[in-house]
């Protein structure tokens, strides 16, 4: 089956920085054993899927081992290549059907893309026993969503310092981790993360939009104030402002094509 692919860097404020996704535009909805076939090959943290879908598209993502059912950077990217590529309108919003319900982007003045997201607040949990063993330092607060443990640190140093042993991430279960802290005074954003996912395939990622549906609401609520910027503070980096709406989160950021070409296997 040949199909065109595409590499996109998401969340990117320049050459280099956001996190790179595989996208992958299609006539139909392809068998899921070939997606990820695609995906293993193209060894991108997400490679997003799409196709002609009702009022929009069919979207689903999938890591190098298994199929997810949220991620914001491949749906950014995603939106990037139905607009440059022409398969959109640039004027008119994207609406992707998915796993986790109708997704809406829209391209902004500025070029950004703006997300409809659901918001995914995370709730306290009791820490488990193995967490000490990835931390290495006393947590500010520890919960958890559906899909991922989330634990707040002391400072940005913390964060950034964090260098967890992956096979002890992947014995916590869930999707994932996400770490965060406030952001050092005078930053040019307001919050700082990582997300650690060696059990989906993903030790580290660059950028994560759908961690960001937690930490919207999370540090929102903190420090009472509606529009956000988080920073989330990988090899490459990342910018994603983000705002909570009754439910639902839009995140907004930049989106680059570096790559293009065919699939031929």
């Amino acid at each position: 089956m040949h199909a065109r692919l595409f590499l996109v860097d998401a969340f990117s404020d320049g050459p280099g920085s956001g996190n790179p996704a595989g996208v992958c535009p299609l006539d139909a909805e392809p068998d899921a054993a070939w997606m990820q076939l695609v995906a293993r090959e193209l060894n991108q943290a997400e490679t997003a899927f799409l196709w002609p879908a009702g009022d929009g598209f069919g979207l689903r993502w999938f890591t190098p081992t298994l199929e997810v059912d949220l991620c914001g950077h491949a749906t950014l990217a995603a939106a990037h290549v139905v607009w440059s590529e022409g398969l959109l309108a640039p004027g008119l919003p994207a609406r992707f059907h998915t796993q986790s319900g109708v997704l809406t982007c829209a391209r902004l003045d500025d070029g950004r893309v703006e997300m409809d997201f659901p918001e995914e607040a995370p709730a306290p949990r009791e820490a488990p026993a193995r967490l000490a063993d990835v931390l290495r330092v006393e947590p500010r607060w520890v919960g958890a969503n559906r899909m991922d443990w989330f634990v707040e640190l002391a400072d940005a140093s913390a964060v950034r310092a964090l260098a967890p042993d992956p096979r002890a991430v992947a014995a916590l279960g869930l999707r994932g981790l996400i770490v965060t802290a406030r952001a050092e005074t005078g930053a040019d954003h307001d919050f700082v993360s990582r997300f650690f996912a060696p059990q989906s395939g993903v030790p580290e990622d660059h950028v994560t939009g759908s961690a960001h549906c937690a930490l919207a609401p999370f540090w929102c609520a903190r420090l009472g104030r509606g529009v956000l910027t988080g920073f989330q503070a990988s090899a490459r980096g990342g910018r994603v402002e983000v705002e909570p709406r009754a439910g639902r989160v839009r995140l907004r950021g930049g989106a680059r094509t570096t790559l293009a070409g065919r699939w031929l296997g």
